[in-house]
């Protein structure tokens, strides 16, 4: 898990001021929610499917930490990016979603300690309900990691791919009209 953390814990250093600024844009969220919806797809349909979470190599790591950087691109989902680079890589839907989800934990805890860092000794901050949010969101997590795996197990992602599609369209159609704006 450590191989597959330093792409995104020393791009999102390195990026960070343009992840938060120029990159927020929703054309680009649109078009990546499309983009990665198709790659998913793809790599859904025409992966191998043969490889265990067992059989994860430092090589495996680096591509699965690859794919987890992807998503400090707006629009891209950090566990869709994963799940994909370990389809294409070979590994079993469920292998690839439980190692995605693995590795999401040291990401996770880094991002939620440096905006802990940010907010400091900042006297206003509500610690109670934030720790108390944060332990809700733990359980409600650890259920739907849970039951996604069970389903993975003998479903395709294509809800996901069609979600994700759908809602890319639908948020070109609402920038088209007017309704939101990009920026």
């Amino acid at each position: 898990m450590i191989i597959g953390s330093l792409p995104i814990l020393i791009l999102g250093f390195l990026l960070r001021k343009q992840i938060e600024t120029v990159a927020r844009n929703l054309w680009l969220v649109a078009l990546t929610l499309i983009l990665f919806g198709v790659i998913l797809g793809v790599c859904d349909a025409l992966g191998r499917r043969v490889k265990q979470i067992d059989d994860l190599n430092a090589r495996d790591g680096i591509v699965y930490g690859l794919g987890q950087a992807l998503a400090l691109i707006p629009g891209v989902s950090r566990s869709g990016a994963t799940i994909s680079a370990g389809l294409a890589l070979g590994y079993t839907r469920e292998s690839a979603a439980r190692y995605s989800f693995l590795l999401a934990i040291p990401a996770v805890l880094a991002s939620g300690l440096f905006q802990a860092l940010q907010i400091g000794s900042d006297t206003t901050a509500a610690w109670g309900p934030t720790l108390l949010a944060t332990a809700i969101a733990f359980v409600v997590g650890y259920l739907v990691i849970a039951w996604l795996l069970r389903y993975l197990a003998s479903n395709s992602f294509l809800p996901f791919v069609l979600y994700r599609i759908a809602l890319g369209l639908v948020l070109i159609v609402l920038l088209l009209m007017g309704v939101v704006t990009a920026a």
